[in-house]
């Protein structure tokens, strides 16, 4: 099948430029990035393809949305397109299409920057990366334009904006340097982009008709612009793609393999989907949505700015990617909306303000949620992968959505000291609770293995209470959002008493005691005062089994952990004295009562000695390293005189 003519054919060939072209240096993060791709750092070099045309998509429907307040940009062309040209003969490879374009200022900002991701961290991930997880990269940090270079030895854009009457040509070898420069508009696409590839000897497989369309139809079936092909300058174009809607076709019409395509060129993602979400909602507000939670963790999870990547449309016109059509903690999202009630003349300033977009982000929003649950139910394998990627990032809806919180606590899932490194849901702790037990415990830190050692644990343990362990930065903050279960408070095993007297040992177990002798109860007042300047208080410990001594919080302060979050991120009240507890049936403790006034002087460096230690298991540092390194080597020197 043929279509019309495109200005690709015509203007294939390399541009002759008008004027001297400037040259300019690529910032630095983006010459290196050039630098690894030159060097064929990714093995899958097929990926350039897709997100050329993936630019080019975006490009057209940009177009789209601008000409609905100035029609007149779309000239006599009003079919939006995308044309790819292969030539043998030339070892060339051309995109273009007759979107918005780009002016000189807009190539240099576009393509001689990396807008998002020039970062250290970025640099050093992609460089580590190899194979099938460096093609992931490339569509997940947003460079997919650079990845041109993996094929070819030089690239040129050429370029017209929509309404200009003038262009320019973007070229570069990808060895550290561009020139852009003005150029004919006789040689330019009469509106819109083109992007000539210039291929290495060993990609000219690109210049072959059936490789180049295979790979159209695998990676960019889906997109919403008419794609075609010719294999040749003067050969006629035939349709590669439709430019048809997936998300308006019916589901019985959509294979899996579709969905996954469409996942692809809408996210930049090259994983699988762990979830599709499509449907129509009919009522008040008429829209479609088409989302996917990925199978991988997008490289912007944690971004300080948790912007969300699902796109908004209009009767299929591309509004925009900014709107907040989910809240941010479920950011991880990928896809789209398309309204049949907003107007197409809707600004992206009061979309944001919008009481229907408000509407369809509580019903799309309600719509995301039941689903995960149905999913947790109906195979918990593959749920516990997506809550593996993104439950960090759900958990902060616990403290920013009072409205779902059951909800989002429902599909919350959390190791625990007994689950043996399994997921285990809230309603499987509450049905495994002791009787007498009044709360759900949780223990909060940075690291699961330092938590699972936690002396803190070690009552809780002796009684075979389940602690949930919680190793993530926001577990600090939901958790003190006043949340509970069936009436059930979840209480830090770090914070406060543990008041576990009234549920029993399990057989074998050893207790701690608040009962203590004489003279352990002594000592316990001689460390009180020998460290009255560094702790709230100092107290027989019921949470105590083997260890000697932990640090926890008063009951009325913040958990501990919580505390220092607060302080790296510079926003931390005055840190509060801890709680020191002792353990009273601790051989340790017992030796140290017996000491006699005449040791003084040993009664407290241990008095020191201990809280240190106590600091230490917590994960921190003495308070004076030298004092400490004073009084271990005091220690020494007497048990070795």
């Amino acid at each position: 099948m043929t279509t019309e003519t495109t200005p690709a054919a015509e203007h294939a060939a390399p541009v002759t430029e008008t004027s001297a072209p400037a040259t300019h240096a690529f910032e630095a993060d983006v010459a290196r990035l050039l630098h690894m791709m030159v060097h064929s750092v990714y093995s899958d070099k097929t990926v350039f393809l897709r997100e050329l045309i993936s630019n080019a998509a975006d490009a057209c429907e940009k177009l789209r949305y601008e000409a609905l307040s100035a029609p007149e940009l779309l000239g006599n062309e009003t079919r939006t397109q995308i044309a790819i040209t292969l030539d043998p003969d030339a070892k060339t490879l051309t995109i273009e299409d007759n979107g918005i374009g780009m002016t000189a200022d807009d190539m240099g900002e576009a393509l001689g920057t990396i807008a998002r991701s020039g970062t250290k961290a970025f640099m050093d991930r992609i460089a580590a990366s190899s194979g099938s997880e460096g093609a992931q990269l490339i569509g997940q940090f947003g460079v997919g334009f650079y990845s041109a270079f993996m094929v070819a030895e030089k690239v040129d854009v050429i370029s017209r904006r929509a309404g200009a009457d003038t262009a320019s040509v973007w070229s570069s070898d990808g060895l550290g340097t561009y020139t852009i420069a003005p150029v004919d508009t006789a040689e330019a696409p009469p509106r819109g982009t083109r992007v000539v590839l210039h291929l290495l000897e060993d990609a000219t497989s690109f210049t072959d008709r059936f490789t180049v369309e295979r790979l159209i139809k695998d990676q960019s079936g889906h997109v919403p612009v008419p794609i075609t092909l010719r294999e040749k300058p003067d050969a006629e174009p035939v349709d590669i793609a439709d430019g048809a809607a997936l998300w308006t076709k019916p589901k019985s019409e959509i294979s899996t393999e579709d969905y996954a395509d469409f996942y692809r060129s809408v996210s930049g993602q090259f994983d699988e989907p762990a979830l599709t979400l499509h449907y129509r909602a009919e009522g008040l507000h008429e829209y479609s949505v088409l989302a996917y939670v990925p199978g991988a963790k997008p490289f912007d999870l944690f971004d300080p700015d948790r912007n969300g990547r699902m796109k908004l449309y209009v009767k299929r016109v591309f509004i925009t990617d900014d709107a907040e059509v989910l809240p941010r903690y479920l950011r991880f999202m990928r896809g789209l909306v398309d309204s049949s009630d907003l107007p197409l003349n809707v600004s992206r300033e009061m979309i944001q303000e919008s009481p229907m977009l408000a509407a369809i982000r509580k019903g799309v929003t309600g719509r995301v949620l039941a689903e995960l649950d149905k999913l947790a139910t109906r195979d918990a394998d593959a749920y516990a992968k997506i809550w593996e990627n993104f439950g960090a990032v759900l958990k902060e809806g616990l403290y920013e959505d009072f409205e779902r919180r059951d909800a989002l606590l429902k599909l919350a899932r959390f190791k625990t000291t007994t689950s043996g490194g399994a997921w285990r849901s809230v309603a499987d702790y509450v049905a495994a609770m002791k009787d007498n037990q009044t709360a759900i415990y949780y223990a909060v830190g940075t690291d699961l293995d330092r938590l699972e050692a936690s002396p803190q644990l070690e009552g809780f343990r002796a009684r075979g209470i389940e602690v949930l362990l919680l190793p993530d930065s926001v577990d600090g903050f939901w958790v003190t959002a006043g949340i509970d279960s069936d009436g059930k408070p979840f209480k830090s095993v770090t914070q406060g008493a543990a008041d576990l007297s009234l549920i029993p040992l399990v057989d074998g177990a050893e207790a701690a005691t608040a009962d203590t002798t004489p003279e352990v109860a002594d000592f316990i007042a001689f460390v009180k005062t020998t460290l009255a300047n560094a702790v709230s208080d100092v107290r027989a410990s019921e949470r105590l089994t083997d260890s000697a001594v932990c640090l926890v919080a008063a009951d009325s302060g913040m958990d501990r952990q919580l505390e220092r979050i607060l302080a790296m991120s510079g926003q931390a009240m005055p840190a509060a004295k801890p709680v020191l507890e002792i353990n009273p049936r601790s051989a340790l403790i017992a030796k140290l009562a017996a000491l006699g006034e005449d040791e003084t002087a040993l009664r407290e460096d241990a008095a020191h000695l201990l809280f240190d230690e106590a600091q230490i298991a917590d994960g921190e540092r003495p308070l004076d390293a030298r004092a400490f390194s004073a009084r271990l080597s005091r220690l020494f020197t007497r048990a070795l005189g």
